[in-house]
């Protein structure tokens, strides 16, 4: 589609395998608006940027592909609506995290970020100020719920979203890990060492007492890893490509394991559209 380089923001990203594809196809990976030539073309962040990178990009004159996550989408329309109305905005989320930096951006001198149980019990507030929260869309979904109970109790008249931020993928991939537990010894989870909902898979496991791994692709697998395991578990994060996960089961296969079952608890049927640049650029080819 595009004869000159397309710039891509790093975040956009996790896998390191897929990195190098999108390399070897002549993506460009930056750290920033700024350091893409005026007039090029750039792709933003799944994970959603501040309205301050937008007019970045306005003012070097960049083609614009939006491929922000509809559903990170929809937390950014809630912080303005919620800043707009007047309220204090309590982001629960992890500091630093791509999706997070974009959503406080949105709104940044009305929102507060409270990343576990012990922030959301410290938080002071204006006294009589209207209040509201969200979510970052990656989080553990029960750890999001123990935050989410202090902060009803604490400020009783506290407004949240409709239907829960937390992506459906993320999920409902921790409620099928959570099932898939019972019958395993051990979990590799595929994703990228800064994948926050791929992380939150590894916690889930762990935190039931069965030993789990990440892991990028299967070249990072150890073999120790499986000495007097029976049964492994595999999954994914949202982002990582199912190529990936049939990989690793091609490892297994060489490894000498012939009984490799699919485990779906779930059918997702959810499809989001092409970013709006790529549908208008299809128009014609057509």
């Amino acid at each position: 589609m595009y004869g000159a380089p397309v710039y891509v923001r790093k975040q956009i990203v996790h896998n390191a395998h897929v990195v190098r594809e999108l390399e070897a196809l002549g993506a460009v990976f930056v750290e920033s608006e700024t350091d893409v030539p005026a007039g090029a073309t750039l792709v933003l962040s799944a994970h959603g940027v501040a309205p301050s990178v937008y007019a970045g990009a306005a003012e070097r004159r960049l083609h614009t592909i939006d491929a922000t996550c509809p559903l990170v989408t929809k937390v950014h329309v809630q912080a303005r609506r919620y800043a707009a109305d007047g309220h204090r905005i309590v982001l629960i989320g992890h500091a630093g995290h791509e999706e997070v930096v974009g959503t406080m951006g949105e709104a940044p001198e009305a929102t507060v970020l409270v990343e576990n149980v012990e922030d959301a019990e410290a938080l002071e507030l204006p006294d009589g100020a209207p209040v509201a929260y969200i979510t970052q869309t990656t989080l553990s979904v029960d750890e999001t719920t123990e935050i989410i109970d202090v902060l009803k109790r604490r400020f009783p008249h506290i407004r949240g979203p409709q239907r829960e931020d937390i992506c459906y993928a993320t999920s409902n991939r921790q409620w099928a890990v959570k099932e898939l537990l019972e019958e395993v010894d051990l979990l590799l989870v595929i994703g990228s060492r800064n994948s926050s909902n791929s992380n939150r898979l590894v916690e889930v496991a762990r935190a039931a007492g069965v030993g789990a791994h990440l892991i990028d692709d299967e070249t990072d697998i150890d073999r120790h890893w499986l000495d007097d395991v029976e049964t492994v578990g595999v999954t994914s994060g949202a982002s990582a490509p199912e190529r990936l996960v049939e990989r690793v089961c091609d490892w297994f296969r060489a490894y000498g394991v012939s009984d490799i079952r699919p485990y779906a608890s779930v059918y997702e049927d959810v499809v989001f559209r092409l970013p709006a640049e790529l549908r208008r650029a299809e128009t014609p080819a057509a």
